[in-house]
């Protein structure tokens, strides 16, 4: 399994939001890259970055970091948040990005999303993003029509590989993953599920670990130190 730190980005700096909500971020560090820089010391070889901004509005405005980890560190860049174009999918693998996550795209413009994984397979990833059993869209603001079971469905007919699964009720609350959701996703589908959301213990980790799970994301429980990063990368290996 593999275990990708995440940094969230606003005005360049790493934060984190609870429970999606953008009126309670806190900041974490004023310098991004030197926070992967230390994830890579740490041993890890991916990195789950997302724009905050970007996902309100579909532009770029933390590119700049973006490239800098790409381009200084040798660990693997998937990002998301506010990807609604070919351009901005194209603009990020440019800058060295290895995989690109459609999130409210790919739930609301069937035909970007299968041009997109037509002509960038794997690097296209897409973030299922999971409120009261239905997936949100628009930075978590909105409920979409299509249950998780629906869109994991469509996804895997699409021809997607790798799908990001946030649990809403979960993320930055520190009480635990939902490990049954991706007990049940990981049975079910032949895609590669990454969890996020709520991986705040060891033994989330070595939960996740034992069903086989293809990653795992660990955002605000590294930042408080609930979870030591080379610990949980040596775990999950």
């Amino acid at each position: 399994m593999i275990i990708f730190p995440a940094i969230d980005l606003v005005q360049q700096k790493a934060v984190r939001l609870f429970k999606g909500d953008y009126a309670n971020m806190t900041v974490y560090s004023d310098d991004p890259v030197a926070v992967a820089r230390d994830f890579e010391a740490a041993g890890a070889t991916h990195i789950h970055m997302v724009d905050l901004e970007g996902a309100k509005d579909g532009t770029t405005p933390n590119l700049t970091i973006v490239k800098r980890v790409a381009k200084e560190t040798a660990l693997k860049v998937e990002i998301g948040g506010g990807v609604r174009d070919m351009a901005t999918v194209e603009k990020y693998l440019a800058v060295g990005v290895d995989r690109v996550i459609l999130g409210t795209a790919a739930v609301t413009d069937e035909a970007f999303l299968r041009t997109a994984v037509e002509k960038y397979g794997e690097h296209i990833a897409v973030g299922a993003d999971v409120k009261d059993g239905f997936v949100a869209i628009k930075g978590w603001l909105e409920k979409s029509a299509y249950t998780l079971e629906q869109f994991m469905d469509k996804m895997q007919a699409i021809g997607v590989k790798t799908v990001i699964c946030t649990d809403i009720s979960k993320d930055g609350a520190m009480k635990g993953t939902n490990c049954e959701l991706y007990r049940e996703l990981s049975a079910k589908y032949a895609m590669n599920i990454v969890a996020s959301g709520g991986v705040s213990s060891m033994e989330d980790v070595r939960t996740l670990r034992a069903m086989d799970l293809y990653g795992a994301i660990i955002g605000k429980a590294y930042y408080t130190g609930a979870i030591d990063l080379r610990e949980a990368i040596e775990v999950a290996r």
